[in-house]
C-alpha cells in the first residue's frame, strides 16, 4: 500500500517537475514612453477658418514602431483627434490651434487610449506666428566719421503697427509628428 502511494506520488511529482510549458502567444508589456515622436499622416484638411474646437481629426502612422524585435505600432495604424485649442487671428499674430490625439485603433481593430499632441517647435502650437509689418521706415544710419563727413546710408526698420492675421491650414495627406504626453502601456500586438 504505502509502495504504490509513493509510486503514484513520484509518477504525480515527476510529470510536474518535466511537464513542458505551453507556448503563449507574448502577452509582455511594452511600454512607449512620454516624449516619442512617431511620424503621422493627415486624412483631411482642417483650418482654424473653418473648424471649431472639438471638431474630430483623423490621422494615419507612416511608419513602424518596433521595440526590439516586435512591431508594436504598425504603420497604417488610425489615430483620432480633435482640435483642443483655437485661438483666432489678431493684428499683429497668425491664427493657432492645438491638436490632441486621444485614440489609436491598431489595423486588427483593437482599439487604445493614448494622450498625445501634434508636434510642434512652439509649444505645440500650429501657428501663432508673428505677422510682417504693415509699412516699413527709412532711417539714416551712419557708420563712420571719414575726412570729417559723415558717412552714411538709408536703413529700412519696421514700423510700430502689423498686418492682419492670417488663418493656418494643414492640408490632407500632410506629414506630421504625434508627440506622446504620457506613455502607452502595450499588451495588445499584432502577429504576424
Amino acid at each position: 500500500m504505502i509502495k504504490k502511494f509513493l509510486l503514484i506520488f513520484f509518477s504525480f511529482f515527476l510529470s510536474a517537475v518535466f511537464a513542458a510549458e505551453p507556448v503563449l502567444r507574448g502577452y509582455d508589456e511594452y511600454q512607449i514612453p512620454a516624449g516619442y515622436n512617431i511620424p503621422i499622416m493627415s486624412l483631411q484638411e482642417f483650418s482654424t477658418a473653418y473648424c471649431e474646437e472639438g471638431e474630430p481629426l483623423n490621422f494615419i502612422t507612416t511608419t513602424d514602431i518596433y521595440i526590439y524585435e516586435t512591431n508594436i505600432i504598425p504603420q497604417g495604424t488610425k489615430l483620432t483627434g480633435f482640435i483642443d485649442k483655437k485661438n483666432e487671428p489678431v493684428k499683429g499674430t497668425n491664427a493657432s490651434m492645438k491638436v490632441f490625439i486621444n485614440k489609436m485603433y491598431l489595423p486588427d481593430g483593437f482599439e487604445m487610449p493614448i494622450k498625445a499632441y501634434i508636434y510642434t517647435a512652439n509649444d505645440n502650437l500650429i501657428g501663432g506666428e508673428l505677422t510682417p509689418p504693415l509699412k516699413w521706415n527709412k532711417i539714416p544710419h551712419y557708420q563712420r566719421w571719414s575726412m570729417f563727413r559723415a558717412m552714411g546710408v538709408l536703413q529700412c526698420v519696421p514700423g510700430g503697427e502689423r498686418k492682419m492675421g492670417e488663418h493656418v491650414t494643414i492640408a490632407a495627406g500632410a506629414n506630421l509628428t504625434m508627440v506622446l504626453v504620457a506613455p502607452i502601456n502595450m499588451t495588445h500586438t499584432l502577429i504576424n
